[in-house]
């Protein structure tokens, strides 16, 4: 049974518990999604320690203090570490990176969950809960925006590999000069894939996949040749697609996406 149908099926059912495989869990309570982990993606902690929101110590006496009782996210709140909106914010954001990982391996030799443990509960607590059509819609929307940025898959993977030379500018001119794609094209080295970067970064793993995606339909790193083992990487030969009369609309929601990446 795929992904999806299993968790239209728990939804269905009002279902408590785990999803979980190999590729990470989706936490459910009462058939909504209220917690996704994945080890592909930094999560909530890594996000608001690495950033520098909360120090480790802080972190840490939450999930000792509230982790037990399922509270940890509340624990912040009550004590000041955070506002009830950061937390909210954060947490809806890690969750919707994680699933669309544990939806979507990279490796897809990988199969998505399918094993169901009865009244688990993540020891985050619950902040607020996702359902899940609205969670299959955001996973689909963001497969769409992959294969609109770039249809080459294969640098999800990859290192990312600058072009030397290449600058600031795009092969259609310079790009959007946003904060995240600025800060991901400073850290490729050539040696970590994209999901090293997100970590390293502390930001969204999806969002540093988009903007690799976007860098190299732009020219500024490198795309691997796909079916050709043993030849060099070099620059993707493709073009980017030609502009519709929607183009000044994505542009927009593209700048108020990088905006909220931001906050």
């Amino acid at each position: 049974m795929s992904g999806d149908s299993t968790l239209a099926r728990l939804a269905a059912e009002r279902a408590t518990g785990a999803l979980h495989g190999c590729v990470g869990a989706l936490y459910l309570a009462d058939g909504a999604v209220v917690h996704a982990e994945s080890p592909a993606v930094p999560d909530v902690g890594w996000r608001l320690t690495a950033g520098g929101r909360l120090s480790p110590e802080s972190w840490d006496e939450a999930v000792e203090e509230g982790g037990p009782d399922y509270r940890a996210g509340s624990f912040l709140v009550e004590h000041g570490r955070l506002s009830r909106g950061e937390l909210e914010l954060c947490h809806l954001s890690a969750l919707f990176d994680a699933a669309y990982f544990v939806l979507s391996p990279l490796d897809t030799t990988q199969r998505v969950p399918d094993r169901f443990l009865k009244e688990a509960k993540h020891w985050f607590g619950p902040v607020r809960p996702v359902s899940v059509p609205l969670l299959q819609r955001e996973v689909r929307r963001r497969r769409c925006l992959l294969e609109r940025a770039w249809p080459r898959p294969e640098v999800d993977a990859a290192p990312v590999v600058p072009v030397a030379g290449a600058g600031g500018a795009g092969r259609g001119g310079p790009l959007p000069p946003t904060c995240g794609r600025q800060a991901v094209l400073a850290a490729a080295d050539g040696v970590r894939t994209p999901l090293q970067i997100a970590r390293a970064l502390g930001r969204s793993a999806f969002a540093t996949l988009l903007d690799v995606r976007r860098l190299a339909a732009a020219g500024l790193v490198r795309t691997p040749e796909a079916d050709l083992p043993g030849t060099a990487v070099r620059p993707a030969r493709l073009s980017p697609p030609a502009p519709t009369a929607a183009a000044p609309e994505i542009s927009l929601l593209y700048r108020i996406r990088d905006a909220l990446e931001a906050l």
